[in-house]
């Protein structure tokens, strides 16, 4: 089951993603969060708060999620995670 994202971007846009698992296409919606994904491949992420580290991949949906968190706003997450709503940094 793909996860599905709902997230902001620094500048205030907004998306909404699948993560797939899939190499040749880690997510689907927006253009941008794709473009965000494939600049990040290989660099290493933090799965979680304090850890650990791995390395993002396009066929690894944790990793994705963890690169998404990182980098964007992310507001509510769905689908094979549990459902987590946040609050818009300020």
């Amino acid at each position: 089951m793909p996860i599905t994202v709902t997230g902001a971007f620094d500048d205030g846009a907004t998306y909404t993603v699948q993560i797939t698992g899939r190499a040749d296409r880690p997510v689907i919606g927006s253009h941008r969060a794709a473009a965000l994904v494939e600049l990040h491949q290989g660099e290493q992420v933090a799965l979680t708060p304090t850890g650990p580290m791995k390395a993002v991949a396009g066929d690894d949906e944790g990793s994705v999620l963890a690169l998404l968190r990182e980098y964007t706003n992310v507001l509510e997450e769905g689908g094979s995670v549990p459902r987590r709503v946040g609050v818009p940094r300020g």
